[in-house]
């Protein structure tokens, strides 16, 4: 019987936080399931458009990794996506997999990041297990990416287990969805004589978002923003996929897939 392990991921352009993130996140599922045979696709159309125009690299999408799959004999297939939510994205790549399901022996999906309760707690900790310890004068500001999906709300869950761990000077934001930029703002002047505020993305990459909205040099950026209300910023520019513990939670998502 021939295995394989498909890891699903929305994508990036950017080359260093693809092999920093995605490519982090395959290697410690590859090593989980050393009998079974890796291999990458991309939801984004946009992305994969890009790469291949720019870079002259060809990644498959779901459909066209899973058919790439079936033509090469294969029988039993773990599809683990790297998503942080069961949003938009999971949603198409489940529409564009569901079809094959008759096509293997065993067709499997591992959840997405923040799937069941456990999740947010394991989620939480790995987290806190890279910032610096709770000040009175300081907060820290997480920017998702948002979504107009009802998924939108395990911004909302997390910061709540957040804050239920004691650190309620952590707040999160996202770019396209609710909280967002203002919320957050109101949020740091509840939180009370906030000075320095320590910018981080909650994205699997790295990519656009984190360096262009979150840490640009751009007026509109949030490190600019709040520069200029008169907060100290930094950032922690680092994806989700970097963090061992977050890639931990993957693999325990494709484990649970695979049983």
């Amino acid at each position: 019987m021939k295995k394989a392990l498909l890891v699903v991921s929305f994508g990036t352009t950017y080359h260093d936080t693809l092999e920093k993130n995605i490519a982090a996140i395959e290697r410690d599922l590859a090593a989980a399931f050393p009998d079974r045979d890796l291999y990458r696709a991309f939801t984004s159309g946009m992305i994969l458009r890009r790469l291949r125009e720019r870079d002259g690299l060809a990644i498959d999408n779901t459909q066209e990794a899973l058919e790439r799959l079936a033509q090469a004999g294969y029988t039993d297939v773990v599809l683990q996506s790297t998503h942080v939510m069961n949003g938009e994205e999971r949603d198409k790549m489940m529409a564009h997999a569901l079809p094959f399901v008759e096509r293997f022996q065993s067709l499997t999906f591992g959840a997405p990041l923040l799937t069941e309760i456990e999740d947010y707690h394991a989620a939480a900790k790995a987290l806190l297990a890279r910032l610096p310890e709770k000040r009175k004068d300081s907060a820290i500001v997480y920017m998702g990416h948002g979504t107009e999906h009802h998924a939108n709300a395990v911004y909302a869950l997390l910061e709540y287990v957040l804050h239920d761990m004691g650190r309620t000077d952590i707040h999160i934001g996202t770019v396209e969805g609710y909280p967002g930029f203002e919320e957050v703002c109101r949020r740091l002047e509840e939180q009370g004589n906030v000075k320095n505020v320590l910018l981080v993305p909650l994205m699997v990459v790295a990519g656009d978002h984190a360096r262009n909205d979150l840490a640009g040099e751009e007026p509109d950026s949030w490190k600019s923003l709040l520069t200029e209300r008169g907060y100290a910023v930094s950032c922690q520019i680092e994806g989700l996929g970097e963090n061992p513990a977050i890639r931990a939670i993957f693999v325990d998502h494709a484990r649970a897939a695979a049983e």
